[in-house]
């Protein structure tokens, strides 16, 4: 038999190069499905059918393909992790769990901004409003764009436990059935109509009398016939100024709204956020305090309302005096607070 020709060896070289890719791309393929049915199973998750699952499978995989890259990489500051919204595309998850509005009249500098005038010597260097007993648990809204309507409560409940001593979980579903004359409910809202609705009706029901259903509802004025956490109004904090904001958090929880939709934001998993995020405001969200993290990195301590299996127990620490005016992800720019 003649020995193989130069052009046979490169042909059969290249053929088991391809197998062996082909092999490695197989187990690859291979792992990253028991990964998916690891996830299925323990977030509960199911299909209607194959063709389904496939579709979902191929999101979930270019999903966990990015966190991988992303912690693989050379940012250090905080890590991404697989959560319950891994099977999800950026726009179904946008169109769901967000839901902030924001209007023209939400640019100007209030006319009127109670903490103006302090002295900032006295402003503490960190503040965290969950220690002094003035933030409820986390809480989680659903497949429904409300919000606006967990920002706007739990400032509410944080200066009603100031003013009071009494901490009150108040009822998110009731700004979402009722509050209807500018906000859209699961579609939509605005945190500062929140609080003028708040004000306007002599406070919130308790949330286990008008229990969160993540739906549209009608107002039921039955179920609201117990009232709490009573404000006199809002303020809204001068636009895109970090040490007004400052200001504010140190005497009180802030509703703030911010753009969620940058790279990784919905699989933040630990450390202070300084990824990738603009200023298209869709999200509200509630600063409950600020610090600065063991590694130097200031921060702004923000409650969520995506359940406690996102970020770091339901919280984000979003990275302070970035260098954006309007402070990373927009946070300075639409930040408001209920009056007592």
């Amino acid at each position: 038999m003649a020995p193989p020709t130069l052009v046979t060896k490169l042909v059969l070289s290249a053929f088991f190069v391809l197998q062996i890719c082909a092999f490695a791309s197989a187990r690859r393929t291979s792992s990253m499905a028991k990964r998916h049915q690891q996830w299925m199973t323990g977030f509960g998750r199911s299909y209607k059918d194959a063709e389904e699952k496939a579709h979902r499978f191929k999101i979930f995989k270019a999903n966990a393909a990015f966190i991988d890259t992303f912690n693989a990489g050379e940012n250090c500051s905080h890590t991404l992790a697989i959560n319950e919204f891994a099977d999800l595309t950026h726009e179904e998850f946008m169109s769901t769990r967000t839901g902030a509005m924001v209007g023209m009249e939400s640019l100007r500098t209030s006319s009127a901004f109670m903490y103006a005038e302090a002295d900032d010597d006295d402003i503490p260097d960190s503040v965290d409003w969950r220690a002094r007993g003035a933030v409820t648990q986390v809480k989680n809204q659903g497949q429904c764009g409300s919000c606006w309507a967990f920002s706007a409560v739990a400032a509410t409940e944080g200066i009603n436990q100031l003013t009071t001593g009494d901490l009150v979980s108040l009822s998110e579903q009731e700004l979402i059935d009722c509050d209807n004359t500018q906000s859209q409910g699961c579609h939509g809202g605005y945190p500062d109509k929140a609080f003028q609705y708040i004000a306007d009706n002599d406070g919130l029901s308790p949330d286990s009398d008008y229990i969160y259903e993540a739906t549209d509802g009608s107002c039921s004025p039955e179920r609201a016939t117990s009232r709490a956490g009573k404000i006199s109004g809002y303020e809204n904090v001068p636009a895109n100024d970090e040490a007004a904001l400052m200001k504010a958090v140190a005497n009180q929880p802030v509703s703030v709204v911010i753009d969620a939709g940058g790279a990784g934001f919905r699989f933040h998993n630990s450390g202070v956020f300084t990824g990738e995020c603009g200023t298209e405001m869709n999200h509200a969200v509630t600063v409950v305090g600020y610090g600065e993290s063991s590694d130097g990195i200031k921060y702004w301590l923000v409650k969520n309302s995506w359940g406690t299996g996102w970020g770091e127990d339901g919280y984000v620490r979003i990275q302070r005096e970035s260098g954006n005016v309007e402070g990373l992800c927009g946070i300075a720019k639409w930040a408001s607070y209920p009056v007592a």
